[in-house]
């Protein structure tokens, strides 16, 4: 069986990570969906829980794909699940450099390859931290994310574009 893993921040998910998802469920026989707090990105907008439940309510059709959370490397969570391949996504050229790198790092780390999925040109400028600040600050993101998504999102946030900085 050909398992992989998609780590990200997924904070919030939107409809750029499901094609990725989706298109990732028919090539293996299973996907793990694995989000993270990136230390490295600004203070996330939703805890891991509220996307936990983002993520498996948008993914319901997809019987292969499941969620997990994680907190260490991504290769320690690859091989903990045994995964053959991480799936990375790519929206334009300029996420290359970047995820080759990182590609090439856990590689050798571990071993496991990655496999880059390119999103369509549809989804190519859709990024979490934009949708984080649009939404903060009361603007409509529902186009750009699951439905699922854009009601917890509108559930969760405050409504009068009163948010703080993204």
């Amino acid at each position: 069986m050909t398992l992989a893993l998609y780590p990200g921040s997924f904070d919030p998910f939107h409809n750029g990570h499901l094609e990725v998802v989706e298109r990732a469920a028919r090539i293996f026989d299973a996907v793990i969906i694995a989000a993270l707090r990136n230390p490295q990105k600004s203070q996330a907008l939703f805890d891991l829980e509220a996307r936990r439940k983002m993520v498996e309510e948008s993914v319901t059709h997809l019987e292969n794909v499941s969620f997990i959370m994680m907190s260490k490397l991504t290769v320690d969570v690859a091989r903990d699940v045994e995964a053959s391949v991480i799936i990375r996504g790519l929206r334009a050229v300029s996420d290359f450099e970047n995820e080759l790198q990182m590609a090439q790092m856990n590689r050798q780390l571990s071993g496991i390859e990655t496999v880059f999925i390119p999103t369509s040109s549809s989804h190519s400028f859709i990024a979490s931290r934009l949708l984080r600040e649009v939404a903060i600050y009361g603007g409509d993101v529902t186009p750009f994310v699951p439905k699922p998504v854009a009601a917890i999102m509108e559930q969760e946030l405050p409504a009068d574009g009163e948010g703080e900085d993204a």
